[in-house]
């Protein structure tokens, strides 16, 4: 493992970059800045290594990102309805960022936070733990967070994302990584080819502001069933009325759990051609499968190479979509003297052909 300055936010607080190998030929790199994860590099069926997560060059570049490339998300990952919920006979108002309502916590989420960080090695593991504190108020939420997340590098090339929270005062907690994948490589056309299957029977409709509507639809017979193998590309231009909302996929899929603390199959992505796969395990009971559908070409990634429509998926493990106003959903309030505990897991696999 490896540290190195990366740079210097503009309020003066140091960027540091942490860089963890694998036998398996996995590299990983991740920034204090967000606790971004800034590349993924994984060997193909020959061998041969490639970077299949977007993101930048530079600091600047994720100074000015606002695609949430590679970063840790929190307080809320995803949305909430017009930035306002009811929690025990109080209101509370949230930043509104996105079209009138709260994404992603705001406008300086997580994803905007230097992290403190911590190197550690396990045996043959190797990770990194990020704490933050969310001071109270903290675009409108309420209470102080503590939150630690900790990644961790396998020798078999599975990165283990711990996340860890606890609160002064009731709040809605939902932690998400929301790296985008490209295993073909970063910046190597689209990700329609990929091949995906996702472990959901259900997914949760949106309207037009890609809000939940509450409903816990069933996908089969509809473009949203990837229960068994099928390309990204296959329907994703079909003539229904959730892709026409979305452009493409921007949903949350209701994961088909056990008991609710078990970790499980969430999604398997392949690249047929090159034979880099990933599969991913997770506890959380949903995950948001985003085809990159605002990605325009306007903005330069890695190597200067324009991030285009659809370059790169986000499988975003999480809570559902607007649960502070959804009470049928499952619970993200998270109470003084109470945990928040989730777990996901990244593995970068090859394929046979």
């Amino acid at each position: 493992m490896s540290r190195e300055p990366f740079g210097t936010t503009p309020d003066g607080a140091t960027v540091e970059r942490y860089t963890l190998a694998s036998a398996s030929g996995v590299t990983i790199r991740v920034l204090s800045y967000g606790g971004v994860i800034q590349s993924v590099t994984a060997p193909d069926r020959a061998g041969a290594l490639a970077d299949v997560t977007l993101g930048y060059d530079t600091l600047d570049g994720y100074l000015r990102d606002k695609s949430y490339l590679g970063a840790l998300i929190g307080r809320y990952a995803n949305r909430i309805r017009a930035g306002r919920f009811s929690l025990d006979g109080r209101e509370f108002t949230l930043a509104a960022n996105a079209g009138g309502n709260h994404l992603h916590g705001g406008n300086r989420g997580f994803n905007k936070a230097v992290w403190a960080t911590e190197a550690f090695a396990d045996g043959e593991n190797i990770g990194l733990v990020l704490s933050h504190v969310s001071p109270d108020g903290d675009e409108g939420y309420p209470g102080a967070v503590s939150v630690r997340v900790t990644y961790t590098l396998t020798p078999d090339g599975a990165i283990v994302i711990d996340f860890f929270a606890t609160a002064t005062a009731p709040t809605p907690v939902n932690l998400t990584q929301h790296s985008y994948f490209n295993l073909a490589g970063t910046g190597v056309g689209d990700i329609l080819d990929h091949t995906l299957e996702v472990a959901a029977s259900r997914f949760t409709p949106v309207d037009a502001q890609l809000i939940p509507t509450g409903e816990l639809r069933p996908v089969s017979g509809t473009p949203f069933d990837f229960t068994t193998p099928e390309t990204i590309g296959a329907r994703i231009n079909d003539a229904d009325e959730q892709l026409r909302l979305a452009g493409g996929y921007d949903h949350n899929f209701v994961l088909d759990h056990g008991a609710a603390s078990d970790l499980v199959l969430a999604a398997r992505l392949t690249d047929p051609l090159s034979g880099r796969g990933l599969d991913i395990h997770t506890t959380e009971p949903g995950m948001q499968c985003y085809s990159g559908n605002f990605l325009d070409g306007t903005v330069a990634g890695k190597g200067g190479v324009p991030l285009r429509y659809r370059s790169g998926l986000a499988l975003e493990t999480q809570h559902f979509p607007d649960s502070p106003n959804q009470p049928a959903f499952p619970s993200t309030i998270l109470r003084p003297g109470a945990e928040h505990r989730s777990r996901t897991i990244y593995h970068f696999v090859v394929r046979p052909a």
